[in-house]
């Protein structure tokens, strides 16, 4: 089978070239190349994740209220790191824009390093946002998963992808002591050795998306400005005007940011909780729960969302939540709820983003869905970094468990509008064919 080029005329659509055989082959090789990304950048994001709050409470203290700074300021790095990608993505291809945001999280990890091992807080937070790169490649990659998959097939196509960050993302955290033995044997710092390591597998992710994402999924899919073109992408405020329109993108954004914003909040503050009551040791495995739960059950979620619908698939997303808030409101009596809160906080984000990121997508032509995802990403990843910011305070002022309580009534929020928005479809469903008589 001949590869097809990278680059599409002006209005032309390579993938409707394509016979089905030849598409099906094209795709596995997308989604192979998807996964394995996937898979070290996973890795390499779940072990910052326990180590960038423990970082900060080791340069401020530990009952220090800008324990979740580290969280904050890497999805605030996505937000605006996926905008960026996004543009990239649309003038060039997927490609292209994987590879500029897996190398920017190397040079943050870089940075990172440096700024713990000279105790620099400045520093370590200025390495943290450009870290963000990694965050918002692996976000962005489950789009890329949807380019060239069949309507019917675009949730379980998104969801596998999700699903190879579980390897990494699981294996992440437990790779955190070895790495600080490994920084502490090279007279390092305790924890400069987890962020050099994590630099090392994002540039695993430059190489492989460089060798294998041949040919570009987005480019086939004519979604890629025409060579030579200069036409200028709408800005940020134009893109989530169209979301606005659209009642089902505003439903798919809602879910994308509350599952977000949720998961943020409480993650970032539960190593920090298990610390201060003395069971620093046990967060890493919580901290790999957690990330099972987002991740190990994406394909089941993905049919789930293909089969039952986008919507439904947020409906049971919303619920886990609330569970997971009741749970972790319960933990301050017994940390060991911690391991079942957290993963059921993770398959709530599964569901939510999932089915949120499906139902934005096929709320948009091909020509309009690049500019609209990057931006739906940079809304929810800013809210995530309001998220992982507030929630130090929310926990020093009023508790762990008020932190989830919150949660939890963000969740309800999403819970109403997608029961709202359902209601609406079915009783338009309804009436349509009496007018119509």
């Amino acid at each position: 089978m001949a590869t097809p080029p990278d680059t599409a005329k002006a209005g032309a659509t390579l993938a409707d070239g394509l016979e089905e055989s030849e598409r099906a082959a094209i795709q596995r090789n997308v989604l192979g190349a998807l996964t394995t990304g996937q898979i070290v950048g996973g890795a390499a994001m779940a072990s910052s994740v326990t180590v960038g709050a423990l970082v900060v409470t080791d340069m401020l203290g530990a009952t220090t209220v800008w324990a979740g700074l580290g969280a904050a300021t890497v999805t605030t790095g996505t937000a605006f790191a996926s905008q960026v990608l996004s543009r990239r993505m649309k003038r060039a291809g997927r490609r292209p824009g994987l590879q500029i945001g897996y190398a920017g999280a190397l040079l943050g990890a870089v940075i990172a390093a440096i700024g713990v091992q000279f105790q620099l807080l400045p520093l370590f937070l200025a390495g943290l946002f450009v870290f963000g790169n990694g965050q918002a490649s692996n976000l962005l990659a489950r789009y890329a998963a949807a380019d060239l998959a069949r309507p019917e097939e675009r949730s379980r196509a998104i969801g596998r992808v999700v699903f190879a960050q579980t390897f990494g993302a699981v294996a992440g955290p437990l790779t955190i002591v070895p790495a600080e033995n490994l920084g502490l044997s090279l007279g390092l710092q305790k924890y400069t050795g987890p962020w050099l390591v994590a630099g090392a597998l994002f540039g695993l992710a430059v190489l492989n998306t460089t060798i294998r994402l041949r040919p570009d999924p987005l480019v086939l899919a004519g979604g890629v400005s025409p060579k030579g073109s200069r036409e200028k992408l709408p800005p940020i405020r134009a893109s989530l005007g169209l979301i606005r329109g659209v009642p089902a993108a505003r439903l798919a954004l809602l879910a994308m940011v509350v599952s977000q914003f949720v998961m943020v909040a409480e993650m970032a503050m539960t190593p920090v909780h298990m610390k201060l009551h003395g069971y620093e040791d046990l967060s890493p495995y919580v901290v790999s729960v957690h990330v099972a739960g987002m991740f190990a059950f994406a394909p089941l979620v993905g049919r789930f969302a293909d089969r039952v619908g986008r919507v439904q698939a947020i409906l049971v997303g919303g619920g886990l939540l609330v569970v997971a808030g009741i749970i972790a409101a319960l933990s301050t009596h017994n940390h060991l709820l911690l391991f079942p809160s957290m993963w059921v906080l993770g398959v709530g984000w599964n569901f939510g983003m999932i089915g949120g990121s499906t139902l934005l997508t096929e709320s948009f032509s091909i020509s309009e869905r690049v500019q609209v995802q990057g931006s739906a990403d940079l809304v929810m990843s800013f809210c995530g970094g309001i998220a992982g910011l507030s929630a130090g305070f929310i926990r020093q002022a009023v508790g762990y468990h008020m932190l989830a309580n919150l949660g939890d009534a963000a969740a309800i929020v999403l819970l109403v509008a997608a029961f709202a928005y359902l209601r609406r479809t079915t009783i338009g469903r309804r009436v349509e064919p009496a007018t119509a008589v």
